[in-house]
């Protein structure tokens, strides 16, 4: 065949070739890239509500967007390689979860969108400028709200006969912690509380902690809030129960496994808020404009089987404000 007859050929086909098709060839399909600090297992239920958002925007993995997923598998030395990836891969908006994930991820880009689902203090730990103009290229949506640590010391107050001494259990890696432990300090002062800080670190695992807190004669527990915690919550919650140490954790799935009791942000709504986000941002929004916000929805959540076995008594003023309860 000639090469002129050729080119006939192939222009009268691209003309009869169906135009939706050709469309979806050319167009370009976003990129989302996920980095998170821990393993599928623990984090199922917040990437499901992510994944729900984008579903109720229109948004369907694999068809109409792509998703490059990253675990930091509680590793948190291999997040700045993870985030280092993503960058090279050139997605067009990463979501993450954590103060140190974030970080790393600022580290490795100062352009591609960046979307916190759940962080600290964004502004004290210097991620953003301030919460309503972030500047920058991060945004989302922030775990902390005034009182947050007051409440928790209330409940232990409430439930905890004469309470005087209380262990703080953290990462000591997680930049977070101490923010969350110099507001508590505060709120322990006006309460006439002690507190004991205990931290696991790659020299002291979670057995050493609690034997710790055992010799500070805690009476009761505090959790800090991390991604390390939260992925080792059936072994935290047991070895809370063996040393007898009523606790108020700071997500619900503690409570699932058989903790006392946990108050604090749904995390799951804030996966979901997040998918909005980020669908604002491949429509053009700027994440430099686009506010951090607080948490709107807060969980307080009980386990009378727990307390039970404790010898406590859930008064029943509070199990009426609690938004559920494990029996």
């Amino acid at each position: 065949m000639r090469r002129r007859d050729f080119t006939i050929l192939f222009v009268v086909g691209m003309a009869i070739w169906p135009t939706h098709v050709r469309a979806q060839q050319l167009r370009k399909i976003p990129r989302i890239g996920v980095l998170l600090p821990g393993a599928p297992a623990a984090w199922s239920r917040r990437t499901k509500a992510f994944l729900d958002g984008l579903s109720e925007l229109g948004y369907v993995e694999g068809k109409t967007i792509a998703i490059e997923w990253k675990w930091g598998d509680d590793q948190f030395d291999t997040l700045s390689g993870l985030a280092a990836d993503l960058v090279r891969s050139n997605v067009d908006v990463i979501v993450t979860g954590g103060t140190s994930a974030t970080k790393a991820l600022k580290t490795a880009t100062q352009t591609i969108p960046i979307v916190m689902a759940i962080v600290g203090d964004p502004v004290a730990a210097g991620l953003v400028d301030t919460l309503a103009r972030p500047g920058g290229n991060a945004t989302g949506f922030s775990i902390v709200a005034p009182e947050l640590g007051t409440k928790r010391l209330e409940l232990l107050k409430e439930i905890v006969p004469n309470l005087s001494s209380i262990a703080v259990l953290s990462n000591a890696k997680n930049p977070q912690s101490k923010i969350e432990m110099k507001e508590m300090q505060t709120a322990a002062q006006a309460m006439a509380l002690q507190l004991h800080s205990a931290e696991i670190s790659t020299e002291v695992g979670l057995e050493d902690a609690f034997v710790a807190m055992n010799k500070a004669s805690a009476q009761a527990l505090i959790l800090l809030t991390d991604p390390i915690l939260f992925s080792q919550r059936k072994r935290t919650v047991d070895l809370a129960a063996q040393y007898k140490l009523p606790a108020v954790y700071f997500y619900s799935g503690f409570v699932e496994e058989g903790g006392l009791m946990s108050y604090g942000p749904s995390d799951v709504d804030l996966f979901h808020r997040a998918a909005g986000y980020v669908d604002k941002i491949l429509k053009g929004a700027k994440p430099s404009e686009l506010p951090v916000e607080q948490p709107t929805r807060f969980e307080l959540i009980f386990n009378l089987k727990t307390a039970k076995s404790l010898g406590l008594t859930v008064p029943p003023k509070l199990l009426l404000t609690a938004d559920e309860v494990i029996e």
